[in-house]
This record gives structure tokens, C-alpha cells and sequence, in this order.
């Protein structure tokens, strides 16, 4: 009922459709005054022949033979009613049966449905309405961030100013706002100044557009945008973004760190003060086919192997787990301890300085960071790109130009001496392909592979990759940092950590006793006691109420950890 009410509203104060009400009523009347007349012409006729009939009847003939039905009960027997018949039938054809349906649908039929969406799509929030996060764009990273807030809890709504579209999002089920990006109405009606992020990540042009109107309305909202060029960053920063991230160039940059050879204390991929995480890949290692007892790593080093990573899933380790060549260690400890375990584990293989390294399919942007990242850290590489256009700048002498799907082009830059292959093209679908072709020709060669979409990192990870970055969860766990920045850390695909009060029901137990391993899947890798933070607590620690527990574990299993 409230939702007609709202409908009925829109038909009454709008203009447009005012106007078309007054035009469908003129045709109405227009219509009755025809059938008033055939109606009384009908009887003049019939009176010509000698023949009568009640009001009614005329009306009932004249409604019969211009819907085209002619019952056939009441005809006329002079060629001057045949003729009245024909006029009358030619003329219900036009006005019943074509003229009658366009005028309805045009301005009834179509105005209704377009009260429909307006009212269920609305245009401002309530005056209450705060600590909300606005999103003026739906692509893969707002798509990821909205999944992330929805998790937590956090309201948001996605502000577009085509009310189709915002139709198509609200049937998906996301939370809409309509009203035009780039007209300060919009953010005054949405609440923008009590808001804790506006996240816009359009385009540089419509970005900047949108970022000068936000500050139009508030000058102290956090703004965080994505910068798709690097001379747009001082441009944004201008116009009033608080936050101007490039995650093309982190990508490249994440991708290349996690190629042998690079120094593994610069992949640090969590942080909670002096707690540092990182990933380890243990091929060309002495740790490959040990157990982690006869690895003495935290004997040795002071490091704590806190997970494991294993064609994209994580275990958490026991002293008996075999480490295999495509593992990959999750580390946690402090810079000097990180530092110590490099220098005791370093990689065993000796590289030929004629032949590259690293293999970079694709020489897009992603491809290009991760060349230039490689070139700093000192490790050769080749670029296999299709369009020569691309091989520019200081990578371009180091461009193989060809299809990186042809195995004679892959031949040729070296991938039967290669140690790492990054594939970075602006694809899923042909990420997954060279993933796996690269596999069938290179059974041991590290493989990493850049993401589109969050969906399919488990197709990379089947099709050989053996670490997967995803373009959406790069900039969505980058964007949360803002807004959790110590409660929940999102520094690698599927994984998380995070950061909790003990509280009553775990006081008193020991960490073996607490269940938190066998019951969520998460594993504690630190305690945070009166200020000081321990690092990879015995299984006998005894949890205090007032403890903050550093977990890790998957994001599936988040919501087992909360219910405990």
C-alpha cells in the first residue's frame, strides 16, 4: 500500500506526467464523444428503416462493431447503414486498436513503470543517516569493497544517476542511491558530510569532477580515489582526495616482489606494529623436503612459520608437515628476524647473467611495474608483448615481440631457463591459458599471475599458478585499511588477519584449550598483552580477558571466528 501511495505521489507533483495525464484524458474524451455519436447516428438510421432500439442497444452496437467483434445480432438492411457499418468498423480499427494502445503506453503504460523504479530507488537518505560509505562507481574494486563492508557490517550506497542501472543494482542486491555524481544536491541528500569514506573510482576526468563537487559539500569527508595515470595524482590530490592510490603499479609491483631472487624481506605483506608477515616461496631453498621440526627455522632464525600456502590454500603447519618445493611459508617476525632468516636460507641456484630470469607476459602497465620493480632489485627479465606499440621506455630493449600464447616466441625469450614466468595481460581468460601452457612446458617453473576478477583466482591456481594477485582485492583490502586500519588486515588473496578481544568466554583457557584452531580454522600468531606483543605464544599461553588475540586465517571462515 505505502509503496502505490508513492507511486500515486509521483503522478500527481510531477510535471512531465501531469502533462501526460491531460493528453491521454483529451484522447479519452475524444473517444467517448466518437461512440456518443456513432451512438446517436445508429438511431437515426435505424429509425430511417423503421426500425428502434433502446439507447443502450446503440451503444452496445456501436462499442461491437468498432472493437471489430460484430456479434452479427443487430444489422442494418439499407446499403446506407452498410456504409454507416463500415465507417464505423474502419474507424474503431484506428482509434481501438492502434491509436488506443500507443497513447496508453506512452503516457500511462511507460510513466507508471518509471514511477515504479523512482520509488524504489531512492534519492536521499534520512537526516540519521552517518558513518556510511559512499560509492560513486560499480567495477571490480568497489565490487570487492562492497562484499568486505557488507561482512563487517558497514552500510554503504552506491550513488549512480541512471535510475535503469540503479534498478539492475538494487535486484542484485546492492544498496542505491540515484542522483547525479557530479551535482552537489546529490551528496547534500545523501549525507555526505557525516560519512566515514566516499570511495571514487572512476575515470581521472570524472574522478576529479566528482572530487571538487564532494568538497562543494564537505571539506573534511576522507575521499579515496584510484589514479589510472601517474601524472593524474597531483591532480587529484588537488581537487580534495584525501587518499589517491595507482593499484595498476602496486599490482605490478606485488606481482615482481614475489618472483625468485627478489629480496624476500621486501615482501612484506601484513603489518601489526613490530609484527611483520611475509611470504616465502621455498623452491631453490635448502627447506625444500624437510618437516618444519627438522627445519629448526624458529630455532635458527626467531621466525615463526605461522601458514602454509599450497596451490592457493592455506594450512596451518604441525611440527610433521613436509615442506615440497611449491610450498609457500607464511612468516611472521620482526624486521631483524626476517633479515636473519634470508641470510640463513638463501636460494641455492646460480643465474646465468646471458639469459633472463624472469619471464613478463604482457607488456600493458601491470607488465611494465613489474619489469621496472625486477630492474631495481637487480633481476634480469624479458617482456613478451604481441603489439610492439607497447615495448617502450627502458624495458623496450628487453621486449620480445610476439603472441606469448606461440611456444616458439616463449622459446625464444627464455622460458626453458627461466625461473619465474609473471603473467600480467588485461585478461582472465588468457591468464588462465599461458598459466597452464606455461605449466605443461615448465612442470617446476614458478608461475604468478595477475587477476582481474576475485572469482577467478581458484581457475589460476587450478590451471598451475602458484601465487595468484587479484587487481579487485589489491584495491578493496587497500581501500578497507582506511576504515579498520587495526581491527582487520587484507594483505593477500583469501586471507586474513585479524585482531580481537579475548573476552570472558576464552579467560583462563590455555591456546590448545580455546578450540580457536579446530573450531574456525584460525590461528593465533601473537598476543598483545599491557602493551607488549608476543610474538607466536606457546599452546600452553594462558589467554587473559583483557588479551588482544592476532589471528590468521581465510575470509570463508571470518564468520566462525566472530560467532566465537
Amino acid at each position: 500500500m505505502k509503496f502505490l501511495v508513492t507511486q500515486l505521489l509521483y503522478f500527481t507533483r510531477h510535471k512531465t506526467t501531469r502533462r501526460n495525464f491531460l493528453t491521454l484524458w483529451k484522447f479519452f474524451a475524444f473517444l467517448l464523444l466518437i461512440i456518443c455519436l456513432y451512438s446517436v447516428l445508429f438511431h437515426v438510421l435505424m429509425m430511417y428503416e423503421n426500425r428502434y432500439y433502446s439507447w443502450v442497444t446503440g451503444f452496445y452496437w456501436t462499442m461491437t462493431v468498432m472493437s471489430t467483434l460484430g456479434f452479427g445480432d443487430i444489422t442494418f438492411h439499407t446499403d446506407l447503414g452498410l456504409l454507416f457499418t463500415m465507417l464505423v468498423l474502419i474507424s474503431g480499427v484506428l482509434f481501438l486498436l492502434i491509436i488506443l494502445p500507443f497513447t496508453f503506453i506512452q503516457f500511462f503504460y511507460a510513466p507508471w513503470l518509471e514511477a515504479q523504479e523512482k520509488a524504489r530507488t531512492p534519492r536521499r537518505l534520512p537526516d540519521s543517516t552517518q558513518g556510511h560509505v559512499i560509492i560513486t562507481s560499480i567495477d571490480p574494486i568497489s565490487t570487492r569493497l562492497i562484499e568486505y563492508l557488507t561482512r563487517q557490517g558497514i552500510p554503504y550506497y552506491v550513488v549512480t544517476g541512471d535510475p535503469q542501472e540503479a534498478s539492475s543494482l538494487l535486484d542484485k542486491g546492492y544498496h542505491v542511491v540515484v542522483g547525479e555524481p557530479d551535482r552537489p544536491e546529490t551528496y547534500r541528500h545523501i549525507q555526505a558530510d557525516k560519512a566515514a569514506l566516499v570511495v571514487v573510482t572512476n575515470d581521472d576526468l570524472k574522478s576529479t569532477n566528482i572530487s571538487f563537487t564532494i568538497r562543494q559539500v564537505s571539506e573534511d569527508v576522507p575521499i579515496v580515489t584510484n589514479a589510472n595515470h601517474e601524472h593524474s595524482i597531483d591532480i587529484l590530490e588537488f581537487s580534495g582526495n584525501v587518499s589517491v592510490y595507482e593499484f595498476m603499479k602496486m599490482l605490478g609491483e606485488s606481482l615482481s616482489r614475489r618472483a625468485y631472487g627478489v629480496d624476500q624481506s621486501a615482501n612484506i605483506i601484513g603489518r601489526f606494529d613490530d609484527l611483520l608477515i611475509s611470504e616465502l616461496p621455498v623452491r631453490y631453498t635448502e627447506l625444500e623436503g624437510k618437516t618444519l621440526a627438522d627445519a629448526g627455522i624458529r630455532q635458527s632464525t626467531g621466525v615463526t612459520v605461522i601458514g602454509m600456502m599450497e596451490s592457493g590454500r592455506f594450512s596451518a603447519p604441525s611440527p610433521r608437515t613436509v615442506i615440497t618445493p611449491s610450498t609457500i611459508l607464511m612468516l611472521a617476525g620482526s624486521a631483524s628476524q626476517l633479515s636473519r632468516f634470508v641470510d640463513t636460507f638463501p636460494l641455492t641456484y646460480t643465474q646465468d647473467p646471458d639469459k633472463p630470469q624472469v619471464l613478463i607476459l604482457g607488456g600493458g602497465r601491470v607488465g611494465q611495474v613489474a619489469a621496472r620493480t625486477l630492474e631495481t632489485y637487480g633481476i634480469s627479465y624479458r617482456i613478451v608483448e604481441k603489439r610492439a606499440i607497447k615495448a617502450s621506455g627502458r624495458a623496450g630493449e628487453y621486449t620480445t615481440i610476439g603472441d606469448a600464447a606461440d611456444i616458439n616466441t616463449l622459446k625464444d625469450a627464455g622460458i626453458d631457463h627461466a625461473k619465474s614466468v609473471i603473467v600480467t595481460t588485461h585478461s582472465d581468460d588468457m591468464n588462465i591459458y599461458l598459466s597452464f601452457y606455461c605449466r605443461q612446458l615448465r612442470p617446476d617453473i614458478q608461475i604468478i599471475s595477475r587477476s582481474i576478477l576475485e572469482r577467478n583466482v581458484s581457475k589460476l591456481h587450478m590451471a598451475g599458478a602458484d601465487q595468484v594477485m587479484s587487481y579487485s582485492s589489491l584495491g578493496a583490502g587497500t581501500i578497507f585499511q582506511l576504515l579498520r586500519p587495526n581491527e582487520v588486515s587484507l594483505f593477500t588473496e583469501g586471507l586474513i588477519v585479524m585482531n580481537r578481544r579475548a573476552g570472558s568466554d576464552l579467560s583462563g583457557k590455555t591456546i590448545m584449550q580455546s578450540g580457536i584452531r579446530e573450531q574456525t580454522g584460525f590461528s593465533i600468531i601473537a598476543i598483545r598483552r599491557h602493551g607488549r606483543l608476543a610474538i607466536s605464544p606457546e599452546p600452553g599461553t594462558v589467554i587473559g580477558e583483557d588479551d588482544e588475540l592476532i589471528v590468521i586465517g581465510t575470509a570463508e571462515n571470518e564468520k566462525l571466528f566472530a560467532s566465537l
